[in-house]
């Protein structure tokens, strides 16, 4: 069952049972799958470029989150928080932080980086290896501190 199946049916059963966190969240996934699938290039919409848009989905409310705190706006941050964990539900399992360890040590030796002038060869390495599984800044705060 690819995504948008999946999104559909969730939102069918959302719907019934009248669950407006899930209806809110579902519908901000479906109408950027629709953007994504409608934005002129052609292109076919791939699992990569759906768990990208995710990924884009969670960053974003987290980002507003953070700006919600800040401004003592507990009205919106409730919001947010909400449709985090459902939209993560969607994106594949992530990594342990030892796995990713572990594995990001196994690139640097693979690669032979030995310093901060090689993040650049083991971020591009690892970010592709990673995708969907783990965030960035985790990814990039390990390559650091290996290679330091």
């Amino acid at each position: 069952m690819n995504l948008n199946d999946k999104i559909t049916a969730d939102l069918k059963a959302a719907m019934k049972a009248k669950d407006q966190v899930a209806l809110r969240s579902i519908r901000a996934i479906k109408a950027a799958l629709l953007l994504l699938k409608t934005d002129g290039t052609g292109e076919e919409v791939t699992e990569e470029k759906e768990i990208k848009l995710l990924q884009k989905l969670v960053k974003q409310r987290k980002d507003s989150l953070e700006i919600y705190e800040k401004q003592d706006r507990e009205d919106l941050a409730v919001i947010e928080r909400e449709e985090i964990p459902f939209i993560e539900k969607y994106l594949p399992e992530a990594m342990s932080s030892e796995d990713l360890k572990a594995a990001i040590t196994k690139i640097v030796a693979d690669t032979g980086a030995s310093s901060m002038k090689d993040m650049g060869k083991v971020m591009g390495m690892a970010n592709a290896q990673f995708a969907g599984k783990a965030d960035g800044k985790t990814i990039a705060s390990l390559v650091k501190e290996l290679l330091s």
